[in-house]
């Protein structure tokens, strides 16, 4: 009789990958903090769809988002950097757990104001690090509802149009001869 297969351990809420990429990206702005403080969306940047004010709808995401932020703040780096139908999406994750050690210091609107960077940039929408501070500092809550809601708008319209692609039929087959066998 043989043992059963010993049972694969969970990994958890800590990502590794999700570590080093906040560390990244943290590294990347205090290398040149005067670029990033006086970064500005390109002139060709489209207005953002969601309303920062529209905070309340859903009430759903808005209870959500009052009750446990950095749930909020986990969900919107998931569809922002691994999957925007949130394929694999756990609500604790590293994300989660970052901003609210940050949150414990009273530096949540440093990672806030990081991703809204991060959307900015993805989807190419207006505005500036200092609106992105300003946005994370005066109403952190508005800032995340609107977030998910852009991440979730932006992320599914850019796959409804790249499924509504036209069809290209595959290249026609081609022969090619069989290189002479070594004698």
């Amino acid at each position: 009789m043989s043992a059963p297969a010993p049972a694969q351990a969970s990994s958890g809420p800590i990502d590794n990958n999700d570590i080093n990429d906040w560390k990244t990206r943290i590294n990347e702005v205090l290398a040149k903090p005067g670029e990033v403080v006086n970064s500005k969306s390109p002139a060709t940047a489209q207005p953002w769809h969601e309303s920062f004010l529209g905070c309340f709808s859903p009430i759903d995401l808005c209870c959500m988002t009052y009750c446990c932020p950095c749930v909020t703040f986990g969900k919107t780096h998931h569809r922002l950097r691994k999957d925007v139908n949130l394929a694999g999406y756990e609500p604790i994750n590293t994300s989660c757990l970052m901003v609210l050690a940050a949150g414990w210091v009273g530096c949540c609107w440093i990672p806030l104001a990081m991703q809204r960077a991060d959307i900015r940039a993805k989807y190419n929408l207006q505005g500036d690090c200092l609106t992105d501070i300003a946005a994370a500092c005066c109403c952190g809550l508005c800032d995340l509802v609107q977030q998910e809601k852009e991440a979730t708008y932006q992320g599914l319209n850019q796959l409804n149009q790249a499924s509504k692609q036209p069809y290209q039929a595959p290249g026609g087959m081609t022969y090619t001869e069989p290189a002479p066998a070594p004698q």
